[in-house]
């Protein structure tokens, strides 16, 4: 959820953690190694995105109201079919909250699947549903970035992450100081290739983008 109001249409919206819990109710996250243990066997490819990938990557600790976990769109029913059991699913897009029983299709604005025990448990993660050219990672906010999951992702203690400048990638629409900080952690870290990917990505946000001219002096490692 990271505090994003991810039922409202529209531009951005971001909540407070106290204004998150008194809408939709608290949260408890999954660690990485939670989710490790808990997607064992599902057989299909997951990652996990956002803040945590962030400091596997850079080794800075930072704060973490939730946890992004991610697979291809494609491989929701092996994941829904995974969960089911024994956690409740709700679709999370334009259209609203959606509580998926079995056998109740996913939206189609639906980007995100929310995840918890039951009504009066907390909110423990969230699967983001990742679009894909041919098995393939691709970025929803440019089709034309593709890339192999292998060269998208990378593995530390059994978990595999979206690689920083991808997960920065997504943080470039609408930076918070949060994301200020990530960017200022992983971005010493990044090697050329990494910098031109998350450079071409901020070049196509509006003139003036505050991340335009940090990168400007930034040429990433040989």
């Amino acid at each position: 959820m990271d505090e994003q109001d991810a039922v409202a249409t529209g531009g951005q919206q971001w909540l407070g953690p106290d204004e998150f819990q008194r809408i939709y109710g608290p949260q408890l996250s999954w660690t990485p190694a939670e989710v490790r243990d808990l997607l064992a066997g599902l057989g299909v490819p997951w990652w996990v995105a956002g803040g945590w990938a962030v400091e596997s990557f850079t080794g800075v600790a930072r704060d973490h109201e939730d946890i992004d976990v991610s697979v291809l769109r494609r491989d929701v029913g092996a994941i829904r079919a995974h969960l089911e059991p024994h956690w409740h699913l709700w679709s999370a897009g334009d259209s609203g909250l959606l509580h998926l029983r079995p056998g109740r299709d996913v939206p189609d604005d639906s980007e995100q699947i929310w995840v918890r025990e039951d009504a009066l448990a907390p909110w423990r993660g969230e699967i983001l549903l990742n679009p894909d050219v041919d098995g393939r990672w691709q970025f929803k906010r440019d089709p034309s970035l593709v890339v192999s999951l292998d060269d998208a992702t990378w593995e530390r203690d059994g978990v595999r992450y979206l690689r920083p400048e991808l997960v920065l990638a997504h943080k470039a629409a609408s930076p918070r100081p949060k994301d200020d900080a990530d960017l200022e952690a992983a971005l010493p870290l990044l090697g050329a290739a990494q910098v031109a990917v998350l450079r071409r990505v901020v070049d196509a946000q509006p003139a003036g983008h505050p991340w335009r001219t940090r990168l400007d002096g930034t040429r990433g490692r040989a």
